[in-house]
């Protein structure tokens, strides 16, 4: 996926690193990246390359490297307040980028501010600071209040090794989901699977036995041999796919979860929907008899993924919600008599 046009104007983005997996979207811009990592709260206190490898054109720094920076950036990629917070003395542009629904990351965080004391925070805070916002889906821009710009998630099927499904096993990602088991449906997950290979991964401390992939390509082989992809999730808290669920319809995987009005999955056709779960335990059980037919499968989930989520599409708008964060800080600037 890494294939930027080139860096012939050198511009550069300085970037807080949050999602490793969406930073790394950032490579095909064809802009320089200085990303940020040893952020508080981050259990890696560098980039994690279990998740993915540094993207082309970028260079690794630490928050005060980046405060006390003499470089002038084209733009600073931002994930929530507290980034916005760390870079306010910095002359630059500024957008953030809302990855979760307000009621889901207010859950994630057990946080003491009611959600609708956040969403007033933010908005407050956007408007005095003069920050673009950009959202990864309808559902979370929504959730928060900002629905001007809406930039989906991508996925690249070439990254990807042909699908073979000769492990007669379901896979699933994620990461610390003793956190998020609310906003997984976790308890239909278990009900649904149970007595189901289903092999998890993905960085869960609390969970024996499961672990994240060595990288990239140790998770491509995973994708390229399991039988089927599960995602599940709650419809008023998160979206019916996820990065990595994209990633297993880009390789090739069928995809089972509940039904959930934005899925991408059609039932029957990319894979299966059901939130019975002894129905989607006996969808599982036909995937497991039937190599072929998750192959068929996969082969839809994969034109699904082609149409709906392509690296053109995001390039594009992404470039757009930069030259509009621009913009806004240009008036900015002007109204503020900086200008």
């Amino acid at each position: 996926m890494q294939k930027p046009e080139g860096n012939v104007n050198n511009k550069r983005l300085l970037v807080f690193n949050c999602h490793e997996a969406w930073v790394y979207l950032l490579g095909v811009l064809g802009y320089s990246l200085d990303i940020i990592v040893g952020l508080k709260g981050r259990y890696k206190q560098t980039w994690d390359e279990q998740m993915r490898p540094v993207p082309a054109n970028s260079r690794l720094l630490t928050l005060p490297e980046a405060q006390k920076s003499q470089r002038r950036y084209y733009c600073i990629v931002t994930h929530n307040i507290t980034d916005l917070l760390d870079i306010k003395y910095r002359p630059e542009p500024r957008l953030m980028v809302i990855h979760s629904t307000l009621e889901g990351r207010a859950l994630e965080e057990t946080s003491d501010i009611a959600p609708h004391r956040m969403r007033e925070m933010l908005h407050q805070y956007v408007e005095m600071a003069g920050v673009h916002m950009v959202a990864v889906s309808m559902l979370k821009g929504g959730s928060w209040g900002f629905t001007e710009d809406i930039v989906p998630l991508a996925v690249d099927k070439d990254d990807y090794l042909p699908f073979l499904g000769q492990v007669a096993m379901g896979l699933r990602i994620s990461n610390f989901i003793d956190s998020r088991k609310k906003i997984l449906l976790w308890d239909f997950h278990e009900k649904a699977f149970d007595g189901v290979p289903v092999r998890l991964v993905g960085h869960n401390p609390d969970m024996p036995g499961v672990a994240a992939a060595n990288d990239w390509n140790d998770l491509k082989k995973m994708l390229q041999s399991h039988r089927f992809y599960v995602h599940t999730a709650a419809p008023e808290l998160e979206d019916g796919y996820n990065t990595a669920s994209l990633e297993a319809m880009a390789a090739g995987m069928p995809v089972l979860g509940n039904r959930h009005p934005g899925s991408p999955v059609e039932h029957g056709v990319s894979g299966f929907l059901s939130d019975d779960p002894e129905e989607l335990r006996k969808y599982a059980g036909i995937l497991l008899e039937n190599r072929n037919l998750a192959v068929e499968m996969g082969r839809q989930a994969q034109k699904t993924v082609i149409e709906r989520f392509s690296m053109i599409d995001f390039k594009e708008g992404f470039l757009r919600s930069i030259e509009t964060a621009r913009h806004k800080w240009e008036r900015r600037e002007i109204e503020t008599g900086k200008i």
